[in-house]
């Protein structure tokens, strides 16, 4: 007998994601993709504290789009950036690029040219372990 419906990990991963139980319903802002722009590989965010945004932006070697309000700053990529990673606090990884607790969609800040929305995840992941002061999980001790 043959293998249908074969399940790859992205697909394990985002029914994970799916089955978690909720908390008290909130109000669901998705950060959007600008008109103009395509998201092939779908959107999650990366969030960080406001004060960490400016000192974020000059780190990475190429910026995609970038959302802000007073409390925080968001970097839009593909969806499943945070397979194997552990972002470190106070960074805030969104799926679906879905904004928390936010009254209001925050502004966006920085649009790259072109047509994809994506800052590439590993820079910026690593850019917000260097100014959080956090080893990267591949960096770290392994313990038993």
């Amino acid at each position: 007998m043959g293998v249908t419906g074969a399940r790859t990990l992205n697909t394990l991963v985002r029914l994970q994601r799916e089955l978690r139980p909720s908390a008290a319903p909130l109000p669901r802002l998705r950060l959007p993709v600008p008109d103009g722009m395509t998201a092939p590989m779908g959107c999650d965010a990366v969030a960080v504290p406001a004060r960490f945004g400016p000192l974020v932006m000059p780190r990475l070697p190429r910026v995609g789009c970038v959302y802000a309000d007073e409390t925080h700053w968001w970097w839009l990529v593909p969806s499943d950036s945070d397979h194997a990673l552990e972002w470190p606090a106070p960074a805030r990884y969104d799926t679906g690029a879905v904004v928390p607790d936010a009254p209001d969609l925050p502004h966006l800040i920085h649009r790259p040219d072109g047509t994809l929305p994506y800052t590439p995840p590993i820079p910026l992941y690593l850019a917000v372990c260097r100014l959080t002061d956090t080893a990267p999980s591949w960096s770290r001790p392994v313990t038993a």
